[in-house]
């Protein structure tokens, strides 16, 4: 059985439409499962990345954040990412052992929140350590359980943000690298720059862009360029719960495709089922471009900050030249 990952339900991927299961249930044995593991193979805290001499320990709940610890970081730092297959759904994750003898391990963890990764919290409760270091990128950014939208490292302020409470917290593990790790946030900041221009140049050329999703994946990224999202987010939110959209819902986002009432779509070609790709086909059919996006990083060949760039640039060459970009390639 598949467990749902965001908090909001749960859904098994196939061809055919979604199967609401039982899940919450599952999911918990699941976890309880792992951490009685972990427990067995001894990984409850560990000191090792408090000292100057060595490598702190950490791990990224998603590999866009992992890669973020990795070039703030940078020579200090050991880093796992636990989600990093684009062509899995991560919102089916099941914590394995090993998956929680590796968090149970860090001193250093990120976490997205906004029940995305709630298994993170788990496996920490489970697991208590005073040296471990906790980013919640919810909490950091001060949002509401209730927020929507869980995809949040398309908000451009997510990373500045998470990047300066990485500064923090690996200076208060190895005080003697602070300077270090300001430096390299100040590098990562920078190079931030090209996919802001990239945001206010399309911003500024192409405002009010109308555009149809099937999630809400990059939503955040459409906020910013200010496009308009035709999509009902009951249909968004719908697919991304797994449950199944209201006939209506289905109607509308046909017709506008049909209608050619929307320049681009944008679809999680992560997460996929018999209803987005008929969606897929019918807008292609139409003439309407696609662009794909992606709810890990894809791998290799890009890094947080260029899989953003690649994202908006996707995004423009679809309005500016009608081209599709289904899947990015480094």
């Amino acid at each position: 059985m598949l467990v749902r990952q965001h908090g909001y339900g749960c859904r098994s991927r196939s061809p055919e439409r979604t199967v609401l299961t039982l899940c919450r249930r599952t999911g918990v044995a699941i976890v309880t499962c792992a951490l009685m593991a972990a427990f067995v193979a001894g990984c409850g805290s560990s000191g090792a990345g408090s000292t100057s001499g060595a490598k702190i320990d950490a791990v990224g709940a998603e590999n866009e954040y992992a890669n973020v610890i990795e070039q703030i970081g940078g020579r200090y730092v050991k880093v796992s990412a636990i989600e990093s297959n684009p062509n899995t759904d991560p919102h089916t994750f099941e914590a394995s052992p090993s998956v929680a003898q590796t968090v149970s391990a860090a001193t250093l963890l990120i976490e997205n929140g906004v029940g995305y990764d709630t298994w993170m919290e788990k496996i920490e409760s489970a697991s208590p350590s005073s040296q471990r270091k906790v980013i919640n990128v919810q909490h950091l950014l001060g949002l509401p359980d209730s927020t929507p939208n869980p995809h949040l490292w398309y908000k451009p302020e997510t990373m500045p943000a998470v990047a300066k409470a990485l500064v923090s917290d690996l200076s208060a593990l190895q005080p003697a690298h602070a300077a270090y790790f300001q430096e390299n946030a100040k590098k990562f900041e920078e190079s931030l720059k090209p996919w802001y221009a990239a945001i206010a140049k399309f911003k500024a050329t192409y405002p009010g862009t109308p555009v149809a999703t099937t999630e809400p994946v990059g939503d955040y990224m459409l906020e910013a360029t200010e496009t308009k999202n035709m999509t009902p987010f009951t249909l968004q939110a719908a697919i991304m719960n797994g449950t199944d959209p209201a006939p209506q819902d289905v109607t509308l986002q046909n017709g506008l495709f049909t209608g050619h009432k929307v320049k681009v779509f944008v679809y999680n070609q992560q997460v996929t089922d018999s209803l987005t790709n008929s969606f897929r086909e019918l807008a292609l059919k139409e003439g309407i471009p696609v662009v794909g996006v992606y709810e890990t990083m894809p791998v290799p060949g890009y890094d947080y900050q260029s899989w953003m760039l690649a994202e908006v640039q996707a995004l423009e060459k679809a309005v500016k030249e009608k081209v599709s970009t289904q899947k990015l390639v480094p």
